[in-house]
Parts: C-alpha cells; sequence; structure tokens
C-alpha cells in the first residue's frame, strides 16, 4: 500500500493484485508532455526620443542605446541533412528579419510621437533626418508593444514548424526594460 500512495503522489498510475502468494503493484508513469523549446535573440540600436507630456527628465530631447530581445517558440526541426536540423529558427535568419522589419528603420533615427508637433516640425525642417513618426508616445512600453506587432507576422510559420513569437522586450537602459508578451489566452 505504501508503495501504491507513493506513487499516487508522484502522478504515476498504480495498479495492485493480489493472490494468496505475493502483492504485485505495476506503476506507469505519466505520459510525456510536450515540451515547448523557445530560442531569444538580442539586437541593439540607438535612437532619439521624448517622452512630451512627462513631467521629469524624459519631457527633453535625449537618446538611448536599446537593446531588443524576440524570443520564439516553436518546434526543433527533425530534417536529417538541412542546416536548421536542431533549432526552431536559425539565429541568423532571426536578426535578419528583425532588421528588415524593424531596427534598420529605428536605428540611428529619432522616434517622435505623431501629436508632438514642436518636435516633429522641428525634425522636419531637417534635410535628410531619420524620423520615425510613431501613432503612441515612443515610451518603452509602448516600442515593445509595437515591435511585437510588427514583428509578429514576420515570424509566424516562417519554418513550418510552428513558429511564433511569444515575447518582445525592449530595453531602455541596462536597468530598465518593458516586454510585450504574446497573450495565451
Amino acid at each position: 500500500m505504501q508503495m501504491q500512495e507513493e506513487a499516487r503522489k508522484a502522478g504515476s498510475a498504480t495498479r495492485l493484485t493480489a493472490c494468496d502468494c505475493c502483492i504485485q503493484v505495476i506503476i506507469r508513469t505519466p505520459t510525456q508532455h510536450a515540451l515547448i523549446m523557445q530560442i531569444t535573440r538580442r539586437l541593439e540600436f540607438d535612437a532619439g526620443h521624448r517622452i512630451p507630456s512627462h513631467t521629469s527628465q524624459c519631457r527633453h530631447l535625449h537618446g538611448h542605446r536599446y537593446a531588443i530581445e524576440i524570443t520564439l517558440s516553436g518546434e526543433i526541426i527533425t530534417t536529417d541533412g538541412i542546416s536548421e536540423q536542431g533549432m526552431i529558427m536559425d539565429y541568423s535568419e532571426v536578426k535578419r528579419i528583425a532588421k528588415e522589419q524593424l531596427v534598420d528603420a529605428w536605428d540611428h533615427a529619432f522616434l517622435v510621437y505623431r501629436n508632438d508637433k514642436a518636435v516633429l516640425d522641428f525634425l522636419n525642417s531637417l534635410p535628410n533626418h531619420k524620423t520615425v513618426v510613431l501613432e503612441v508616445p515612443p515610451t518603452a512600453e509602448n516600442l515593445a508593444m509595437l515591435a511585437f506587432k510588427l514583428l509578429d507576422s514576420a515570424y509566424r510559420h516562417s519554418y513550418g514548424n510552428n513558429l511564433q513569437l511569444e515575447r518582445v522586450r525592449i530595453y531602455e537602459t541596462p536597468n530598465n526594460w518593458a516586454d510585450c508578451l504574446r497573450n495565451s489566452s
């Protein structure tokens, strides 16, 4: 009985049979659960911004060395003989897509809220200035949300292994970041 109780506590299925000479206990371990595999690629870029309605230092024009971490989930590719065997996605492809869809546009740009008229007018007066106009103030939270929305469809199922974007983390500084996560419900 003690062995049956220990197996029950461990989540195993048990069967107890008895005859005149012995007691037989068969323990079945739980079925193996599907594993979720995730990978993360980090890229960095420099950009300027300001938060126009902020009551402290962030209302001033300034810049950051941003970092973006892109976390993807998917099934490990098991096809023999291909370069991605054993991977969810090649990290160089994660980087390529992130650069094409987002990083190259935001790197060395000024990220400005469309309703920040004073700064937008100033930036528009500069010839050939790299300006990215956003629908929301360029807080770390909003940048993470925008990045997630821009990147989500670019990664979805691109390797045929149920690949999907799970998280975008934007570091505004080494000590401050915002995460945008896929809603699992």
